[in-house]
């Protein structure tokens, strides 16, 4: 049963190069760099819009008709909005609690935070700003005030290079991260590199195979008719390998998060990026 499965995914990843013309990466004018670290296993790191044709491009690139910029326009407007016991705003209280401004901060996360203990993403960095610096309740996963807010921040790096680090405190979860990517999971006993590693460039069904990169999120997805997370887009996943949906914020997609952040380092941040 288990090669009958394999053998119907690779079918469906073998459908392409002629199909794929129109994108950047088959054409040959994809922005492609080298890796900026040499444990990086890819020979090059190519931005997922390069695995895209002209009108969703073209969408991402317009900002006035990109839909996700909506969602940065209303974390603009909670930027500065005062909440909680300490009459503040995270604009007032994100550079001592984060430790960098908004700019940097998007171009570093996840990252090691001293006062967490721990490798946080984005999303539990404002909710820890928020609860201890603000006095404020923490947003909720996924919803509008996380998802604006994380796209406003993010939005303050675009065209700037992703640049997380892996080393000293931070190393325990990209070890985890990795070992993640690679692992077998789910009903069709798949890793993440299967797709994006094996694969990138071909069709899976009518979807186009990136290397994976998460340097647009938040992202907008037709599919989806809106905007979501790094975590939402790893539970997608999850469910089309019938593997076990993690709890956004869980340990192990945030050192997933911390691994596929390292494997683009070097690609601008691209927020709110657009994808099918």
């Amino acid at each position: 049963m288990r090669n009958i499965m394999y053998a119907a995914v690779g079918l469906m990843m073998t459908t392409a190069t002629a199909m794929a013309a129109g994108t950047p990466y088959h054409e040959g004018s994809a922005t492609i760099i080298e890796p900026t670290d040499e444990r990086n296993p890819l020979a090059e790191v190519v931005s997922g819009i390069d695995f895209r044709k002209s009108m969703i491009r073209e969408m991402q690139e317009d900002e006035f008709s990109n839909p996700g910029m909506i969602v940065v326009d209303y974390g603009a407007e909670i930027w500065e909005q005062v909440d909680g016991t300490a009459g503040k705003s995270l604009s007032d209280v994100w550079e001592s609690c984060a430790g960098m401004d908004a700019a940097t901060a998007a171009v570093s996360y996840p990252r090691y935070h001293d006062g967490a203990g721990k490798v946080i993403s984005l999303e539990q960095q404002i909710n820890y700003c928020r609860e201890t610096a603000m006095g404020a309740e923490p947003y909720k996963w996924e919803k509008a005030d996380m998802l604006g807010m994380t796209a406003f921040i993010r939005y303050q790096g675009n065209g700037e290079a992703i640049n997380v680090s892996i080393d000293g405190p931070a190393a325990a979860t990209y070890e985890r991260g990795k070992e993640l990517y690679y692992q077998r999971v789910g009903q069709l006993d798949m890793s993440c590199a299967h797709c994006h590693e094996d694969n990138y460039g071909n069709y899976i069904r009518a979807d186009m195979l990136s290397q994976g990169h998460i340097n647009g999120f938040p992202t907008y997805r037709v599919k989806w008719n809106g905007v979501g997370s790094t975590h939402r887009r790893f539970r997608g996943c999850n469910g089309n390998i019938r593997a076990t949906k993690l709890a956004y914020g869980h340990e192990d997609y945030v050192a997933l998060e911390l691994y596929l952040a390292w494997r683009g380092n070097g690609l601008t941040v691209e927020t709110p990026a657009v994808r099918q």
